[in-house]
């Protein structure tokens, strides 16, 4: 349920925000013009329970439904044509959720058939016809982006090599045609729970693939092979934010925050101040680029931070604290909103190094938001 305080100061931070408004695919924006109530996202949860759940949340606060599934849960993304959206397992799960979002009712379970699992990540196509989704053939290790027919039932039309392991979050390019691809380099097996297998050998990459023939047009690969790279996401001009997780040392602190401008092909790795570095230890989950301002926020859930950037530049803009926090979507300005797996949701801004409370609920949000409606 929510906190009724914060709930009343939801409702009016969020009417001074804008309501929600959805983009093609897993990222999501804040639109002026459609009243807040109408808007739905998404997010796995846990409840107090330990239950896995998706819930769906309006933009006045109001809880729509809560799903039961058998699998816990991770990203999501709306369909651009129809009242639908999908949730997909995490690691290792083996089934996705498409759900009716106008009932918020389920529509339809669909496995990943044998000898496979989901990374938790998919994307459509501009039209919608299309499902592409990140999987696993754990028998062999090698990665896929798995192609549903969405206009089908969500049947199976092809199977793209990736030339690699693990793959996870990917986009939808701005031109249409092209799929952005965080390839995180981690072998793993349903025998074996969420156990890295390969810590020695892995080769992570950022991928570009031509969504209709597989082909892998580019790969670009981080400055050491243990930074797993797992979120992103794109700007409107075509510039990837990528996000990793370190596997090496603990005391270690590399970057964590790639930058790709698909323009001219010049990739970087964005290096923090010394002391912010550290506090992320080594993970980053949640990427979010906002449509109206070159701003980009990173979160940091085992360092209770988020990190805003400008993506043109890749300078810092400032950090905010944020305890547990989860996954985040772009608001209709050029802030974000942010999710805690203690409950709380959160407005953060670049101009300000204060957070605003939208609302708190009893349950544990997953790294990821999905704006559905």
């Amino acid at each position: 349920m929510l906190n009724r305080r914060l709930f009343l100061q939801g409702s009016l931070a969020t009417a001074a925000l804008g309501a929600f408004g959805g983009l093609t695919g897993c990222a999501a924006s804040l639109q002026k013009q459609t009243a807040p109530a109408s808007r739905l996202y998404l997010s796995a949860v846990d409840n107090e329970d330990g239950a896995h759940l998706i819930a769906g949340i309006d933009s006045a606060g109001k809880t729509r439904f809560q799903l039961p599934v058998s699998d816990r849960c991770h990203g999501g993304c709306a369909h651009p044509g129809q009242q639908q959206a999908v949730v997909f397992a995490r690691r290792p799960g083996r089934h996705f959720y498409v759900i009716d979002t106008a009932s918020g009712k389920m529509h339809k379970t669909v496995e990943a058939g044998p000898e496979y699992h989901f990374y938790g990540h998919g994307v459509f196509s501009t039209d919608g016809r299309y499902l592409y989704v990140t999987v696993n053939h754990f028998t062999s290790g090698d990665g896929f982006i798995r192609v549903y027919d969405a206009g089908n039932d969500y049947q199976v039309v092809d199977n793209f090599a990736v030339d690699g392991i693990g793959p996870h979050e990917l986009r939808l390019h701005p031109d249409g045609d092209t799929l952005i691809i965080a390839l995180g380099g981690i072998k793993t097996h349903p025998d074996y729970d969420r156990i890295k297998l390969n810590l020695d050998t892995m080769k992570p990459a950022l991928l570009l693939m031509d969504r209709h023939s597989g082909r892998i047009n580019q790969r670009y690969t981080p400055s050491h092979h243990q930074l797993s790279c797992r979120h992103l996401d794109v700007s409107p001009e075509g510039v990837v934010i990528a996000g990793y997780q370190y596997q090496g040392p603990e005391w270690e602190t590399p970057p964590l925050i790639a930058r790709l401008d698909t323009r001219n092909g010049e990739f970087s790795e964005i290096a923090l101040p010394s002391d912010l570095q550290a506090s992320l230890n080594n993970y980053t989950a949640s990427i979010a680029i906002s449509p109206n301002a070159p701003h980009a926020a990173i979160t940091a859930p085992r360092g209770h931070r988020v990190v805003l950037i400008n993506y043109m530049t890749g300078a810092l803009i400032r950090t905010a604290e944020v305890h547990d926090v989860a996954g985040a979507l772009p608001d209709d300005q050029d802030g974000f909103i942010v999710s805690s797996g203690q409950g709380g949701v959160f407005h953060v801004t670049p101009q300000s190094d204060a957070i605003s409370a939208l609302g708190h609920y009893r349950f544990h949000w997953d790294n990821h938001l999905t704006l559905a409606s």
